[in-house]
């Protein structure tokens, strides 16, 4: 059986473009990291929040390096991108990176305009968290947090790959399975937020960075390590 992903051997790992990216992302975030509790008054209060933006862009870069789509008709392509754009903005309207003030929107009030200020705001926080670009507007909010942006992004792409190499229901359940899990820690949020923060709910919606970032990796592993049509 063959799969859609690059075969690994022994050393050869080394001088894999993987291995680049990553050399190159860790000495990137240590150099931001040092940097920012030198120069700040910040102090870390839990070590796994600090690092969990990191494992959501390092995971999220090397699945788009590892994955190659397929060459395929401009019709796929184009349809493939569709879907994959669509996805993202779904992601993004989930996990509250954007906002719509459907009232507004629809003429029939200010909804909640005049409780906010209007504009772009940066807000300088601890790398991978920040820094964070927001806008708000009578219409539209957008709260950018940049880790989240690359791995949405990054899962949009491995949907787009899978969708170039889909031939078999085997594929079409791997797809549709990683693209599930994704979506899992947005909607749990979601709830809690439904539910007034109560009990088991409460516990989680505690746990939602620990829980999206576990199911963010099985989702990008599940979409980045499938079965092209070349299975057999």
């Amino acid at each position: 059986m063959s799969y859609g992903t690059r075969s690994v051997g022994g050393s050869d790992w080394l001088h894999r473009p993987e291995a680049w990216w990553l050399a190159c992302l860790l000495v990137v975030e240590t150099v931001g990291l040092v940097g920012y509790f030198a120069l700040t008054n910040a102090e870390v209060q839990a070590v796994r929040y600090v690092l969990y933006p990191f494992v959501w862009i390092n995971v999220g870069v090397l699945a788009v390096v590892h994955v190659t789509p397929r060459a395929t008709s401009r019709r796929v392509r184009l349809g493939a991108t569709a879907v994959a754009a669509g996805y993202f903005v779904v992601l993004g309207l989930l996990a509250g990176l954007v906002s719509v003030d459907t009232a507004a929107l629809l003429g029939g009030g200010h909804g909640h305009s005049h409780a906010h200020v209007h504009g772009v705001q940066v807000a300088m926080t601890a790398p991978g968290w920040g820094p964070r670009v927001g806008y708000a507007g009578s219409v539209l909010t957008v709260n950018l947090v940049p880790f989240r942006v690359i791995g949405y992004l990054a899962l949009s792409y491995l949907v787009y790959a899978a969708l170039c190499d889909l031939a078999g229901t085997a594929l079409s359940g791997v797809l549709g399975f990683g693209s599930c899990l994704s979506c899992l820690p947005v909607f749990g949020s979601f709830a809690a937020g439904l539910a007034g923060g109560t009990g088991v709910v409460t516990a989680l919606s505690a746990l939602s960075v620990d829980v999206s970032t576990a199911v963010f990796v099985t989702s990008v592993l599940v979409l980045a390590i499938r079965p092209t049509r070349d299975a057999s």
